[in-house]
């Protein structure tokens, strides 16, 4: 489906990273060069260690903060995949100096790099906390309200640089507003890991996890391999009407905090009786967080020919026996 890419060479930024490495895997199993540009800040060596002895993956380590590694990370290349970024909006709170650096500070560094190096395709990790106070759902592209978090801004700033390089120096672009996503390689550690690994780590040493609020708020999980099908999708577009614009990265489908967690209660239960006695507790709301996400996907349906692989509960599933391998011992 994606043979164009076979004999071009992607940069993936953040590619160390959850998705980032899971784009390098997709992108080496089609034939495409991959450099990945990653600093290690949140990226671990070990999600990209099966491709570093190939000859067609190149790794530049890295801080997209500096516009020379930015430079060199973009020379010769065809597309760009920008994942590099400082998620959680709870670390955003805490430290806006740090996440406003690396997320717009950087994310200029890369698009003028792109530039000067005559770089097709910009596609960049956008976010579903753009929509911020907007109550409308399904959430609509051209819809969105007042971000309500540090992270937030940063992440509609981009999207504000990336029209206005298409603009001002013909740059195409396209940005992912990605929705909750999740599957495998996705750190369960850490202080800001997202629900799902953490809940699973938990369950997996019988520790009750605690979900924020009434557990009533809900969320549209979206799982990697669709993330991975729509930067596919992205670069490989021959639909000019679909450049220059933003997307909505999703399933199209909400879910509660709580059935999410008994749903991986469930399903880690089948490999060991014991975590379906573990218990559900809940603790107070958490700063900067919407009450419910859903995505409309009828843009990305339209423009890129997106057709989700994968349903909440079958990337779950899927995503509990990548855990239940590889987490054992964590």
């Amino acid at each position: 489906m994606f043979k164009t890419l076979q004999n071009k060479t992607v940069l993936v930024t953040g590619g160390a990273g959850f998705i980032g490495s899971n784009l390098c895997e997709a992108l080496l199993n089609i034939g495409s060069t991959v450099v990945c540009l990653d600093n290690f800040a949140t990226g671990h060596k070990k999600n990209i260690a099966p491709f570093l002895s190939l000859k067609n993956f190149k790794l530049i380590e890295g801080d997209i903060r500096d516009l020379k590694t930015c430079q060199e990370a973009c020379l010769g290349v065809d597309f760009v995949l920008h994942q590099a970024a400082l998620g959680s909006v709870p670390r955003s709170i805490e430290d806006p100096v740090t996440s406003n650096d690396v997320n717009i500070s950087g994310f200029l560094n890369m698009l003028v790099a792109a530039r000067d190096n005559d770089v097709k395709r910009f596609v960049y990790a956008a976010s579903s906390s753009t929509y911020g106070d907007s109550e409308s759902l399904p959430k609509v592209e051209e819809v969105i309200g007042k971000p309500l978090s540090p992270y937030a801004i940063t992440k509609y700033v981009n999207e504000l640089y990336a029209d206005n390089f298409k603009r001002t120096y013909d740059l195409d672009t396209i940005g992912l507003r990605y929705f909750n996503v999740f599957g495998r390689r996705q750190d369960p550690n850490g202080a800001y890991a997202a629900v799902i690994p953490k809940f699973v780590i938990q369950f997996m040493n019988y520790e009750s996890p605690t979900i924020n609020g009434d557990g009533t708020f809900s969320r549209d999980f979206t799982y990697i391999d669709n993330v991975v099908q729509m930067n596919l999708l992205a670069i490989t577009t021959e639909n000019d009407e679909a450049l220059n614009t933003v997307y909505n990265t999703a399933v199209g489908d909400r879910t509660t905090i709580t059935s999410m967690a008994e749903d991986l209660r469930n399903f880690l239960s089948e490999y060991d009786s014991k975590i379906a006695e573990v218990a559900i507790k809940h603790g107070p709301n958490r700063k900067g967080d919407i009450p419910h996400s859903l995505a409309s996907i009828e843009k990305a349906k339209k423009k890129l020919n997106y057709n989700p692989s994968h349903t909440f509960k079958a990337g779950l599933k899927e995503a509990v026996s990548w855990y239940w391998e590889h987490l054992q011992n964590s």
